[in-house]
C-alpha cells in the first residue's frame, strides 16, 4: 500500500496535478489536527463529563468545536449514545457522507455497496463480520448520514475505567466504535 501511494503521489506531483507541499500540509493536517483522535477526545470526555455528554447529545456541532485547533468542525453533527438496551450503527446508504473532520478519512469499507446496503437490511449481521456479538435483546439502531447531518456514537464506557483520565479513555476509542461497527478497546489490555 505504501508503494501505491507513493507511485500514485509521485504521478499526480510530475504531472503537475499537486504541488508537495500541498500534499505535506494535507498529511500533517489530518495527522495532527483533525482526524479520529478529535473523536476520541470527544468520547473520553463524554464519558468523564456528565455535563459535557448531555451538551454533545443536544447540540454535537457545538460541543466538538471546543476541540478543534483547526477552526469550526462538526458541521450538521449529531451524537448518538449507545446504552445496554440500544447499538447505533452509522451508514451513508446513497454515497459515504462521514464525519471525516472528527472521525478522520473514511474507511474503504464504509463506501462500498456491501456496507452501505447490508448495514440497513441486516445491521446485526454486518456487526457480526465486524466481531460485534450483541444480546438479542439488545436494539440496534442504524443512522442513514446525509449531507445534512452526519453521525458519530457514544460507545459505552468499559467497566473498570471510572478512575482513568480523558487521556487514558481517550486512547480506548476507535473510529469503528465511533461509527458503530466496534466496540471501545478492552481497557485491560490497553492498561
Amino acid at each position: 500500500m505504501e508503494l501505491r501511494v507513493r507511485a500514485l503521489e509521485t504521478i499526480l506531483v510530475e504531472k503537475g496535478y499537486v504541488e508537495p507541499v500541498a500534499l505535506d500540509r494535507i498529511v500533517e493536517l489530518y495527522e495532527t489536527r483533525i482526524g479520529p483522535h478529535i473523536g476520541a477526545r470527544v468520547v473520553a470526555k463524554a464519558w468523564a463529563d456528565p455535563s459535557f455528554r448531555q451538551a454533545l447529545l443536544q447540540d454535537a456541532t457545538q460541543a466538538v468545536n471546543a476541540f478543534s485547533p483547526a477552526g469550526r468542525i462538526g458541521d450538521h453533527l449529531v451524537a448518538v449514545e449507545n446504552t445496554p438496551g440500544v447499538h447505533n450503527l452509522v451508514v451513508c446508504t446513497l454515497c459515504s457522507c462521514y464525519p471525516w473532520d472528527v472521525l478522520g478519512l473514511p474507511p474503504v469499507w464504509y463506501k462500498s455497496f456491501a456496507y452501505r446496503s447490508r448495514a440497513v437490511k441486516e445491521p446485526r449481521a454486518v456487526l457480526a463480520d465486524f466481531g460485534v456479538a450483541l444480546p438479542r435483546e439488545t436494539d440496534i439502531r442504524v443512522w442513514d448520514s446525509t449531507a445534512e447531518t452526519r453521525f458519530m456514537v457514544v460507545p459505552m464506557r468499559p467497566a473498570g475505567t471510572e478512575d482513568w483520565d480523558e487521556e487514558r479513555l481517550a486512547a480506548l476509542v476507535t473510529r469503528d466504535c465511533m461509527v458503530g461497527t466496534g466496540l471501545p478497546k478492552d481497557p485491560q489490555a490497553a492498561a
